[in-house]
């Protein structure tokens, strides 16, 4: 089987690959032709990621999957969410987002937060979502290295560590993209 996973970004790519069974040869938007930044103009999750695929499965015709994912801050009304990635400006800076972010929650206690990934799959001809959140919640300060995005920042529910400090394999057991992947791979098994 061979999927085209519609996104140019590196990290979501090696998370993705590690959950992916061996069986599904993944190919990338470069393998295909591909070389625009997909527009994703949506003013939901789900709704990027379906743009997403749907662009993919209309210019290139491949079935394929796509995913946006956006965090959720109960104190802010949801927000950052689908703002996510340009949630300082168009520049798309972690660092930047996450200043801002922790700025916004200066002097609040609520720092409730939730992960949300929602793949769209375009594959046989039909259009499925799997949905995957992870609860948590935003710390003080930023704490560690590895991950990327707003990882250094979120601390998941029964975790003392934030995504950044804790290994790729125990993130995907426990995250909002590996949830909803492993709902993709569930699915695909049985086609």
């Amino acid at each position: 089987m061979q999927l085209v996973f519609a996104t140019n970004n590196l990290n979501k790519l090696k998370e993705v690959q590690q959950l992916i069974p061996a069986h599904i040869t993944l190919l990338t938007l470069k393998d295909i032709g591909c070389d625009v930044d997909i527009p994703e103009t949506q003013n939901t999750i789900e709704g990027n990621a379906i743009q997403k695929a749907n662009y993919v499965k209309t210019h290139f015709g491949y079935d394929c999957f796509a995913d946006d994912t956006g965090l959720e801050v109960e104190a802010l009304h949801g927000e950052p969410g689908v703002d996510s990635a340009h949630y300082a400006g168009a520049q798309r800076d972690a660092e930047d987002n996450m200043k801002k972010l922790l700025s916004e929650l200066e002097n609040k206690d609520n720092r409730k937060a939730q992960f949300k990934t929602v793949i769209a799959l375009h594959f046989n001809g039909k259009l499925e979502t799997f949905t995957g959140i992870c609860k948590g919640e935003i710390t003080e300060n930023k704490s560690g290295m590895d991950g990327f995005g707003y990882d250094p920042i979120f601390k998941a529910e029964g975790y003392t560590k934030t995504f950044a400090e804790i290994s790729l394999a125990e993130k995907n057991q426990i995250g909002h993209r590996g949830k909803a992947v492993k709902q993709l791979v569930e699915f695909l098994s049985k086609v």
